[in-house]
């Protein structure tokens, strides 16, 4: 299928200083989007009796679509080069990055919750033809029924309603950063926007953006500035020092206990207001195997270390349906904490003990969370295993074609 080409204007709004607030657009505003050229899938799917879980996974020849029940591979598709995936947001959908920017894949089943009792449906997956160009493809935040895009290579930021992902032609809208950097940003619902400062060479803090364009309020006390996670109704970034609590239109710094203790990797959860984030001291590393995480509370801007004894990679946190703080470990094991004490109260063994490879972009386990449900790679057997958090056990493993890489899942 050729894919519908969402294009983003860059001109439709950039999101500058104060001396800019008199001519930026509207950032809530619609683009012009080009009409579809091809038949989407219909968006109408086939009532079931139960959820159908399904994974997302990418591997060296593309992504493919994987039914949990049953362990059948129902949907391959070819991409070339390296490729990413993350939620859509809608609990159907997920975005998949790739050389010409976000593919957008229906994993065909999803769920409608009606009070007491909740409607499920499946449809055939695979991806819709819908594309959200993108320079450089990088972060993708969902929250609060949002879904922000941030394109690294032109830090041009696209804002859609992920509900509207079944059309064959979403509706976007988009803003852009001062200049084009490795960075996040988050739409939220005041129609404010959050989104980090930077440039090529570097990244020094968050800003937060009114729908007029005016600065509301800005921090430079973030060097290196990477990622972004709700705790709560919370954010909070990762610097290089520690991290920035963003509450409302407060930012508050949290020091790192070291001079260099950056925090680059987050999972918050929308039922505890501690943030997880990996932890690493060691600024000249060729790639640093850290064994300590770091729990952020963001009711009083405290930072608390928890050394779990063996490393772990930046696709190890997860957090469970309590709050719980979850680290995959280079043990096999997830580790689970307390965010509130910092305790370990668990660990689930789940693979063999594994190194983290140098390059980044290859295969290592990876932990994806949905409700009580963790899902874990396996790319030395080519497998995932299905882990009942709740029981504290593995309750399935699925055989894989393909060696699997990054992982996303749904609750069907």
């Amino acid at each position: 299928m050729k894919p519908t080409r969402l294009h983003v204007l860059l001109a439709t709004l950039v999101v500058t200083g104060a001396t800019a607030c008199g001519t930026a657009s509207e950032p809530g505003a619609s683009t012009d989007t080009e009409p579809a050229t091809d038949s989407a899938r219909e968006p109408t799917g086939t009532e079931v009796a139960a959820a159908t879980p399904r994974l997302a996974l990418t591997h060296d020849r593309g992504v493919m679509v994987v039914d949990v029940a049953s362990g059948e591979v129902v949907a391959d598709e070819a991409m070339e080069g390296f490729v990413r995936v993350s939620p859509a947001g809608d609990g159907r959908h997920a975005l998949v990055s790739g050389n010409l920017g976000w593919h957008v894949l229906d994993l065909g089943s999803w769920g409608h919750e009606h009070g007491d009792h909740a409607h499920h449906y499946t449809s055939d997956p695979g991806l819709t033809g819908v594309l959200l160009e993108a320079a450089e493809a990088g972060h993708v935040v969902a929250h609060d029924g949002i879904t922000t895009l941030f394109d690294d290579g032109t830090g041009t930021i696209t804002v859609l309603d992920p509900d509207d992902l079944a059309d064959e032609a979403p509706q976007v809208s988009t803003a852009a950063a001062d200049e084009a950097h490795h960075g996040v940003a988050v739409r939220l619902v005041d129609r404010n926007l959050l989104l980090t400062v930077g440039d090529e060479e570097s990244r020094s803090g968050v800003r937060l953006v009114s729908p007029s364009g005016a600065v509301l309020t800005e921090t430079d006390e973030c060097p290196g500035v990477h990622g972004e996670a709700f705790a709560e109704d919370v954010a909070v970034f990762g610097c290089e020092d520690g991290a920035v609590v963003v509450d409302g239109r407060q930012m508050t710094k949290v020091p790192s206990p070291d001079a260099y203790g950056r925090i680059g990797n987050q999972a918050g959860s929308e039922v505890s207001p501690v943030l997880l984030g990996d932890y690493k001291t060691d600024p000249d590393a060729e790639l640093e195997r850290p064994t300590r995480v770091a729990l952020v509370d963001t009711r009083d801007a405290s930072l608390r270390l928890v050394d779990l004894g063996t490393s772990y990679s930046f696709r190890s946190l997860g957090r469970g349906p309590d709050g719980e703080a979850l680290v995959l470990g280079t043990d096999g094991a997830i580790h689970v904490i307390d965010p509130e004490t910092g305790d370990r109260v668990d660990a689930i063994d789940v693979v063999g003990r594994w190194r983290e490879p140098l390059d980044w972009q290859q295969p290592r386990p990876s932990l994806h969370v949905v409700d009580a449900t963790a899902y874990v790679t396996d790319p030395v057997h080519d497998r995932v295993h299905v882990v009942d958090l709740d029981r504290g056990r593995v309750t399935s493993s699925l055989d894989l074609p393909h060696t699997p890489n990054e992982i996303v899942a749904n609750a069907g």
